[in-house]
């Protein structure tokens, strides 16, 4: 079943645990939103490290110039969004759709990245990272899910590990946690490969 990558907050892992679960699932992806780095995008990251020749990558239903949220950078390129512009690509495979900024972040003045999620209607994958607020982000994040009824397969923790705050956060929210990505020295194909092949991906 096609899956929502989302995050507790901007740069947060959600494009590396995509990549992941592309290679080691064959998932295609989607990145509904790019706003800004179009030479550098989150898709062109997917083409470059993901190896696992199932994975299509679809291309972004919005292109926009100016890195910044992406409400403001559609304004400046004169582009207005709307959630019925939204259509989840066909594919005989599933697909990872990788949300643009953290759940609550505007796509238009009154489209929410939530929003988009609960018409899309998968599930979601929360990705949490460790860093000073990560604790009350997460928690905030699935209560603001689960008050939309947007179903959570779980939490996919990124990064450095803090023991005492990834087990507050399951103990909280009885969430499974579905796999961990380490801190990884070098971000690349063979990196995500290796790890992919050596990790149980449960989606």
């Amino acid at each position: 079943m096609s899956i929502i990558i989302a995050g507790i907050h901007t740069g947060i892992g959600k494009t590396i645990c995509s990549a992941v679960i592309c290679h080691a699932l064959g998932y295609d992806y989607w990145k509904p939103v790019q706003a800004g780095d179009l030479d550098n995008s989150d898709s062109i990251f997917i083409k470059r490290n993901v190896t696992n020749n199932q994975c299509r990558i679809h291309p972004e239903r919005y292109r926009l110039q100016s890195p910044m949220s992406p409400h403001k950078a559609a304004e400046i390129d004169g582009i207005h969004i709307a959630k019925e512009d939204f259509i989840l690509p066909v594919s005989s495979n599933p697909v990872v759709v990788e949300t643009a900024g953290g759940i609550m972040s505007p796509l238009a003045v009154n489209l929410l990245n939530i929003d988009l999620m609960a018409y899309l209607q998968l599930p979601v994958i929360l990705v949490s990272n460790n860093y000073l607020g990560s604790i009350n982000h997460t928690l905030l994040t699935v209560a603001a899910l689960q008050q939309r009824n947007i179903p959570i397969k779980g939490l996919v923790f990124s990064g450095e590990v803090v023991p005492s705050s990834r087990e507050f956060i399951l103990q909280h929210t009885r969430l499974p946690l579905l796999f961990s990505i380490p801190q990884f020295e070098q971000t690349d194909a063979v990196t995500i490969a290796t790890f992919a092949s050596n990790t149980t991906i449960k989606c």
